[in-house]
């Protein structure tokens, strides 16, 4: 009788966490109608001929509920960093008041929520999709343990954990956009 064969799914647990992490950050970065440091960070400001993050090239901050301040250090970079503001899809229009960039967050209409929903959707259908390829390369593990000398039995108990941890991470996900999308909606 061979050695029962071990398989680590720690790996996989680690890999679907992280693709959790993301999804936050994601939906972070979604206006909400609060202003909040978070919903810059994906900018991309041309800086000295890189694309480097918003919060590098200035100081992000929330001074009240409704405005979001960013204080640039470099006044050279103002013009770009304004530009990548506007051509960032988060529909604010830029302040520009010395070396600091104001933010006004408007009132979100019905529309724009319905739009802010649908992408909340497509961050959460993105994660799910990772998630399923990282059961895919543990299933892909497991057939390769199982030529190594596993047995059938050993390899549907692992696969019945991994699709187990699959099925709570998918979960988490819908949970995660039913509060982002009622976050959204609420007015």
């Amino acid at each position: 009788m061979a050695d029962e064969i071990e398989f680590d799914t720690d790996d996989l647990q680690r890999r679907m966490e992280g693709a959790m992490t993301a999804l936050r950050h994601e939906f972070a970065s979604l206006r909400t109608g609060r202003a909040s440091a978070q919903m810059v960070e994906p900018i991309m400001v041309d800086a000295y001929g890189q694309p480097t993050p918003i919060n590098q090239v200035g100081t992000v901050n929330v001074p009240e509920p409704r405005m979001v301040t960013i204080t640039i250090w470099d006044k050279q970079l103002i013009g770009k960093a304004e530009r990548a503001i506007r051509e960032s899809g988060l529909g604010i229009n830029p302040v520009i008041d010395g070396l600091t960039i104001r933010l006004p967050i408007p009132e979100l209409n019905e529309e724009r929520r319905a739009q802010l929903a649908k992408v909340a959707g497509t961050y959460a259908e993105n994660t799910r999709v990772a998630i399923r390829n990282i059961r895919r390369d543990g299933m892909d593990r497991l057939k390769k343990a199982k030529a190594a000398g596993m047995s059938e039995d050993d390899q549907k108990v692992w696969q019945g954990e991994i699709q187990d941890m699959t099925d709570s991470f998918i979960k988490r996900i819908d949970d995660a956009l039913e509060g982002k999308q009622e976050e959204i909606m609420q007015v």
